[in-house]
């Protein structure tokens, strides 16, 4: 029996010893802190569309499938969601979200991409039948910084396709922005999208 007292007290003693730890490590009144995920866009922050109003999907885990085609050999196995946007018509858009392990790990994946977007055209004329071509946008001043892409692609079959894609950055999160539509460069709409990219980055958090 003294043996059985004895042990309980001194369980007594190590968990009050571990609640008085706890309450010195952290300030009165301290919770722990909630995981935020990032927030998208909403359809109204798209570029204006001249003859149909835009449609926001749910947010979804994974990656959209239209990015494999420039970011194929890009996505980690980092927390990734995506929102697709949809009009009545030919125009198409989403926004990726990747979460990692730190602003310095963020910062080297929003390189890499920027990187694989300017060389995507030469990828894409693997194909014989298939002609692409690049434009950099320039950057966006919003938190750790954006730039913007254009992507015009064509077939011999007569297709023609042009996109705008920007990459930014928001600490240890990257957002990827795809617009897309029938058409070449004329028809992007450049400074609109600029708009788009960085309102898409500063509300990510």
């Amino acid at each position: 029996m003294p043996n059985r007292i004895r042990a309980g007290a001194l369980t007594a003693l190590a968990v009050a010893g571990l609640t008085a730890l706890t309450a010195l490590a952290a300030p009165a009144g301290a919770t722990a802190p909630a995981t935020r995920q990032p927030a998208f866009l909403s359809a109204s922050e798209l570029p204006p569309h001249p003859s149909s109003s835009w449609t926001a999907g749910k947010v979804t885990d994974g990656v959209p499938q239209e990015l494999g085609l420039c970011l194929a050999d890009v996505f980690p196995g980092y927390d990734s969601r995506y929102r697709e946007f949809r009009t009545d018509l030919d125009t198409g858009a989403r926004q990726l979200t990747i979460v990692t392990g730190s602003a310095v790990k963020a910062k080297a994946l929003a390189d890499r991409m920027n990187r694989e977007i300017r060389s995507c055209p030469e990828r894409i004329e693997e194909d014989p039948e298939t002609g692409a071509a690049h434009r950099d946008y320039g950057t966006v001043p919003v938190e750790e910084g954006a730039r913007v892409h254009g992507l015009h692609t064509w077939t011999s079959w007569g297709a023609t396709d042009v996109r705008l894609l920007s990459v930014g950055r928001d600490g240890r999160t990257v957002t990827v922005v795809d617009w897309s539509q029938l058409g070449d460069f004329t028809d992007a709409p450049v400074r609109d999208f600029r708009k788009t990219t960085g309102t898409a980055v500063g509300k990510l958090y």
